[in-house]
């Protein structure tokens, strides 16, 4: 089963197709998009590839995955609503989902059967402060939305391609909820703090969330404050920023990215409470925005804003990280995501 990684470069405007072999990383094409590429999001059925343009004018660019070699081609440009940090699909691949930081918004746009993304949104909504991501649960019934500013999750009822708001869950004053991912059974959601770095555990039943637990990260670092062009003045260089957050395919183990420290972050999952218990970190790319995990559980790969090289570490059987090798990358790499062909 051939896997391919993507990782988008945002200073240089580009995607990267690399071959995962045995822990290697073979660079492959170079596909152009346009300044501050990224986030990416891959189709269910692994035909396309749909990376944001965070520079004006906001654009989602489509690329067509070869399912010989995972090469990239040009399919589509369409307009979007705003510059959005979180892309993502539904589980039908015919609904493409925003997040803005900047425009406290989301928004829903139709995806045809050929994979291009309508020209106007279905759906643009306003919620909280510096919404960060926008995922739909394994049922395809709840969308969920974490905004950073308000410390809150906005919960949606997906219904006929339309998003219905529900109550705002509010979390802990400065907790900052940024990213978030769905245990495999669906029974359980993890929300990464970034001004904290801790995942708090919470149940999901019938789109209905119950803060169930949560897991502090241990760094030595102090708590982070939200960032922005309006944030006041504060020195950072010991505030946690964490990132990003990914379960092991086989729902055993959590990872979460932490910039200020240049970490990983590694949790052993109770699959029957759905509780968190700390493993450690391991240090990877400089200032390391977005990783992902293959889908045999066997490699994660990071990529460093900061760094122009990009890291593979084994994933060892306690869930533990090995040491990374290192890879040619490119400039400003901040989002990864892995198929298997």
């Amino acid at each position: 089963m051939p896997i391919v990684a993507y990782v988008a470069n945002a200073e240089d405007g580009e995607i990267v197709t690399y071959r995962l072999n045995a822990g290697e990383l073979v660079p492959g094409g170079r596909a152009k998009a346009a300044a501050s590429v990224a986030p990416l999001a891959v189709s269910p059925d692994r035909r396309r590839l749909y990376a944001a343009v965070r520079s004006k004018p906001f654009s989602v660019h489509v690329f067509g995955i070869d399912p010989a070699s995972g090469a990239l081609t040009p399919h589509s440009v369409s307009p979007l609503a705003e510059s959005f940090p979180y892309l993502s699909l539904d589980r039908t691949g015919r609904l493409l989902f925003g997040a803005s930081y900047g425009g406290h918004l989301v928004s829903v746009n139709e995806v045809g059967a050929d994979g291009r993304v309508a020209a106007e949104p279905r759906q643009v909504i306003p919620v909280g402060r510096n919404a960060h991501a926008i995922v739909a649960d394994r049922s395809n019934r709840f969308v969920f939305v974490p905004c950073l500013g308000t410390d809150q999750i906005f919960p949606f009822a997906l219904e006929a391609g339309t998003l219905r708001q529900g109550k705002p869950v509010q979390m802990k004053a400065g907790t900052g909820p940024r990213h978030l991912v769905f245990s495999g059974d669906n029974r359980f959601l993890y929300v990464l703090s970034e001004l904290l770095g801790s995942v708090t555990t919470f149940s999901l039943d019938d789109g209905v969330l119950n803060e169930i637990s949560t897991a502090p990260m241990v760094t030595g670092l102090r708590p982070g404050a939200p960032r922005g062009p309006d944030a006041p003045p504060r020195e950072r260089d010991k505030d946690v920023w964490a990132a990003d957050i990914h379960l092991s395919p086989d729902g055993r183990f959590l990872y979460t990215s932490e910039r200020t420290s240049n970490s990983l972050c590694a949790f052993k999952v109770d699959a029957a409470s759905g509780k968190l218990a700390w493993l450690g970190a391991t240090q990877t790319e400089k200032q390391p925005r977005g990783f992902a995990i293959d889908p045999q559980g066997k490699f994660l790969v990071s990529s460093g804003e900061k760094s122009t090289t990009v890291s593979v570490h084994p994933i060892n059987g306690d869930g533990s990280l090995g040491a990374a090798r290192q890879f040619p990358g490119g400039r400003g790499g901040n989002w990864v995501e892995i198929v298997a062909l």
